[in-house]
């Protein structure tokens, strides 16, 4: 079972969810995607206080722009073509554009290109 308001897997019996505190009742019990969710009815990636979730790993937008963040490759991975291609150019804003981006992706502010948050870590 997973959590509605943070999507963490739940303990059997919880009442409260023990990463985000949230009651667990209602569709806060259902699993992610299970044959027993309503069509339509649950996202395969929850948002998280209202934030949309990236389907995109967070982990590997961290070691593609820790590698080769001076060519933009973190960029066109979350699928921001337009602005890879300036990294390029640019390497990376000479490191400054790069450490930006990195720092992003560490607190998890860094977008996908559909302004959703890359927030799992799971590859």
């Amino acid at each position: 079972m997973y959590c509605a308001s943070c999507g963490k897997e739940l303990p059997t019996q919880a009442a409260f969810c023990p990463a985000c505190g949230a009651a667990v009742g209602g569709t806060a019990g259902a699993t992610r995607g299970g044959a027993g969710a309503a069509q339509g009815s649950l996202r395969p990636y929850p948002s998280r206080s209202g934030v949309e979730v990236s389907e995109k790993s967070r982990l590997a937008a961290l070691l593609l722009c820790l590698f080769l963040g001076w060519l933009g490759v973190h960029r066109f991975y979350v699928g921001k073509v337009g602005t890879g291609v300036l990294m390029i150019f640019t390497f990376g804003g000479l490191g400054i554009w790069t450490l930006i981006d990195l720092i992003m992706i560490i607190v998890g502010g860094f977008k996908d290109v559909d302004g959703r948050f890359v927030l799992d870590w799971q590859v």
